[in-house]
């Protein structure tokens, strides 16, 4: 290890005419085998006991050269771009066979009712002579006690056997799947939401109202930055009218007065002017219904409908609230408090890993980030991603987009269509793709876009809406803490604060002192939920008792690298797992990959893929055994070292060609010119890019 770091400094001196006239003698020697524990930790360094380390690799630039060899071709595969064109024509040309589903699943080929007109091959025999060897090993469904409804797709084939069972479990097993009727609607922009506009109407953001209100905007943002109100108006309106976003399938409302004024327009008078046209009892007119029941509390019966209008004027001030229901009170309840909340996380938060967290102690599971957009315009991948599991008890989902509009069209689309418990609305994400389209955290630039995005959601629906947050967009500049105290009034039941900002990334370690501060800030009415470096029970106890206030903390990465870390919370200890129940863990997400995703080789393949994405997370976990500090802390970098058997030294390896040996332990060979790179390159260890 000193030759290495010794080659290493020598290298570095030559970058720069001044480095070069540094000595190398200066730079200071170091060596795993000789440093203390602590000086490990120190570094971030993971004090592996000295009977597991190996040697350091006789040459790094060797190592260097043979893994750029490797991975060339891998990066210039999964960077190549074709056009669908493209793509439909190497479908066409694929020497592979596509059984019809309703002819694998039957074995008949009369059964199939578009005869020839049907996009699949019908041919059997071709089929099978064709068709790749079967895995080893039982079907997941016939294991499961059900009928295989891949028939003679299924890569399981040879496990079947006669079972008066139904194929359509898997729709009872699972829910929220796409209604095709929806999804016509909404490519034709012919889906009303007759909820959200009514309330984005009363509140002035419909139309050329949004333009007002990006106005107030701006205005609140030059006026933090030193202008005085006329000016900043000015470049508000400017900016406001300059505007290209438009939204596709509402309708303008006339503004009463002129925009350009010194003072930015109320918006009570754009609610006035819509309640007076609004009925009692009607969707646009509930806040009528609740004067009415007001008068009934204070007089025995309702006064009439002239009365209530002319004291529109008075009752719809937005300083008073006495007059109104708070969102919270019609809406269902839902405890986080002391519960494992399993985070929502992009790629691998899929519906077989969420499965596989409850089966070891998760109590709250949510589905991977949705984009507004997306589900608007009806795309089916999208809406994949709403997808529930009948043992998950407390779902929720997690949807991202930039305007009021948008985003509460797509909570009472989610209302309408889906079985969920909760609605989290992500204002945290730090994606490049996100932020640009101002979503994610940089709605955190933006708190008055926050406010009414979060007021017109909760007031539409009855299911409990929350947000997810970082600290700040940038470093140094937090400034949930000067909100906190009015989210809870917004209509949010709860938030998850994460202890980063946008620009940490994921480097440096959580700021949990700012969650605290943050959660004894918060109303007594809203659950605040902490987020960031949860990787054992310690850590769970530790910002339990160190804030009470604190209703639950989200794991995200602890739950990605150890899956099994709900079971170390709920038991209250460091589980020493081995390398034969990791294997049993994967063999279960497999199973679950399999029901999902389908037993064809479609469904082998796709659940391979997602098992590769999870495995680039999980080598980077270091066995209880073999460490000479327990626990291990998420940001610690390991040395070279071997496992206590051959499985899980393999387990540990950061080669993704090991990723695969494993996958083929489980799903057989790969197929021929299989290439894998991970999505999120968990390996660089500060760079995953979950929101």
């Amino acid at each position: 290890m000193s030759d290495v770091i010794a080659e290493h400094a020598v290298d570095t001196s030559v970058e720069g005419d001044a480095k070069a006239a540094l000595p190398v003698q200066s730079t200071k020697q170091f060596s795993v085998y000789e440093a203390t524990s602590e000086e490990l930790i120190e570094r971030s360094m993971a004090p592996i006991k000295k009977e597991f380390l190996c040697p350091p690799p006789p040459s790094r630039s060797v190592k260097q050269n043979d893994a750029a060899d490797v991975r060339a071709p891998q990066s210039g595969l999964v960077q190549e771009k074709k056009s669908k064109r493209q793509l439909k024509r190497e479908r066409r040309e694929q020497s592979t066979i596509n059984l019809c589903p309703q002819v694998a699943r039957t074995e008949d080929v009369d059964s199939c009712q578009y005869k020839d007109k049907c996009r699949f091959n019908h041919d059997i025999e071709a089929f099978k002579a064709q068709k790749a060897d079967d895995i080893e090993g039982q079907c997941p469904f016939v294991a499961s006690g059900m009928k295989c409804a891949y028939g003679l797709s299924c890569r399981f084939l040879g496990s079947h056997r006669d079972i008066t069972g139904n194929s359509d479990d898997k729709e009872k097993s699972e829910m929220n799947f796409f209604n095709k009727e929806t999804q016509r609607l909404l490519w034709k922009n012919k889906m009303t939401f007759t909820n959200a506009d009514a309330k984005l109407k009363s509140l002035g953001l419909l139309g050329h109202a949004k333009k007002s209100n990006a106005a107030e905007e701006i205005t609140a943002e030059k006026t933090q930055n030193g202008m005085n109100g006329t000016q900043a108006t000015e470049v508000a309106v400017d900016s406001a009218v300059s505007s290209e976003h438009t939204s596709e399938m509402i309708q303008d409302v006339d503004i009463p007065g002129p925009l350009e004024t010194e003072e930015v327009r109320p918006m009570k008078k754009a609610k006035s002017e819509d309640q007076k046209n609004s009925k009692t009892g009607d969707v646009g007119g509930v806040y009528d219904g609740v004067k009415l029941e007001e008068e009934t509390k204070k007089n025995g019966y309702p006064t009439s409908k002239a009365n209530v209008e002319d004291e529109d004027s008075i009752k719809i001030v937005e300083t008073d609230s006495s007059l109104k229901l708070h969102p919270r009170e019609k809406k269902k309840l839902i405890d986080f408090r002391d519960k494992l909340y399993l985070a929502p996380l992009t790629t691998v938060g899929n519906l077989p890993f969420r499965r596989l967290c409850k089966v070891l102690g998760a109590d709250v599971t949510c589905g991977e980030m949705a984009m507004c957009t997306n589900l608007l315009q009806g795309q089916a991948s999208e809406w994949a991603l709403l997808r529930r599991h009948s043992s998950e008890d407390l779902f929720g989902v997690q949807i991202c987009g930039s305007y009021p509009d948008t985003v509460s069209r797509v909570v009472e689309l989610i209302d309408r269509e889906c079985t969920v418990d909760f609605i989290d609305i992500n204002m945290g994400c730090p994606i490049d793709m996100v932020v640009n389209k101002s979503a994610g955290s940089a709605l955190l630039n933006k708190p008055l876009r926050m406010k009414n995005i979060v007021e017109v959601s909760s007031s539409i629906v009855e299911t409990p809406i929350t947000i997810k947050v970082r600290t700040a967009f940038f470093e140094g500049k937090n400034r949930i803490d000067s909100l906190i105290a009015d989210i809870g009034n917004w209509g949010a039941t709860a938030v998850t604060i994460h202890g980063r900002s946008r620009q940490q990334r994921y480097s440096k370690s959580a700021d949990w002192d700012y969650i605290y501060q943050c959660t004894k800030n918060a109303s007594t009415n809203l659950q605040v939920i902490g987020n960031g470096d949860v990787y054992s029970y310690l850590d769970w106890n530790k910002h339990k008792s160190d804030c009470p206030e604190l209703s639950s903390c989200m794991i995200a990465r602890g739950a990605l690298i150890k899956p099994w870390i709900f079971t170390e919370i709920k038991e209250q200890r460091h589980w020493d797992i081995t390398s034969g129940e990791r294997l049993n863990i994967m063999k279960d997400f497999v199973r679950f990959g399999l029901q999902h995703w389908g037993s064809d080789t479609k469904g082998v393949e796709t659940t391979r893929h997602f098992l590769l994405e999870w495995l680039s997370y999980t080598f980077r976990y270091i066995p209880v055994g073999l460490l000479d500090v327990i626990p291990q802390q998420i940001n610690w970098r390991p040395p070279s070292y071997f496992g206590r058997d051959d499985l899980e030294t393999l387990m540990m390896s950061e080669s993704a060609g090991d990723w695969v040996r494993i996958s083929e332990m489980l799903l057989g060979k790969v197929p021929e010119g299989f290439t894998f790179a991970p999505k999120h390159k968990s390996n660089a260890y500060d760079r995953a890019e979950n929101g």
